[in-house]
């Protein structure tokens, strides 16, 4: 590879982690054919971007770019696959789901979630956990129309009256 090549590749790279706020580094050596394009069309369909990278050419990139990644470069040592979604627990759900198969791969090196690092595969759970967006705006409205709707019941129970409104409300 030339140094105009390794230079393109360094800058699509830096592109790529500006575009996003999920990268997950994975270790995916030792899986037999069969198993990886498994691998690769469970994230095909959870909507996880799945590449291999060259370990020197990604710390580059993430020198280059203008996130901070922490200690995430020291992990890059050995084979490096990159999982790139919007959500911040999908690589982790599929990573967690595909090992039910295939036991100790893939293995989770480290993390970059929602502005947080996570080194390790010890991290795993933790990151399954991370609640996207929706999920947490969801939880919100839920929690919000449960006494909305307590108070609603409330005022309909306490009749028609005024006074019975009142005295269902002081009840309460």
């Amino acid at each position: 590879m030339t140094r105009e090549e390794k230079s393109q590749v360094i800058q699509d790279l830096t592109a790529v982690l500006a575009g996003t706020n999920t990268l997950y580094l994975a270790d995916i050596s030792g899986l037999n054919a069969q198993t990886t394009s498994n691998l690769r069309r469970a994230c095909f369909k959870a909507d996880v971007q799945l590449s291999v990278v060259k370990n020197t050419l990604l710390a580059k990139a993430m020198e280059a770019s203008d996130k901070d990644f922490g200690d995430l470069p020291t992990v890059l040592k050995g084979n490096t696959s990159m999982m790139i979604s919007e959500a911040a627990n999908a690589p982790a759900k599929l990573i967690k789901e595909f090992r039910k198969k295939s036991k100790e791969k893939p293995l989770l090196k480290g993390a970059f979630a929602e502005e947080s690092i996570y080194i390790g595969d010890d991290q795993l759970d933790a990151l399954v956990d991370i609640k996207s967006r929706e999920e947490l705006i969801g939880e919100i409205i839920g929690l919000l129309q449960s006494p909305a709707k307590n108070v609603i019941s409330a005022l309909q129970s306490g009749g028609q009256t005024l006074s019975g409104i009142l005295k269902t409300l002081s009840e309460k």
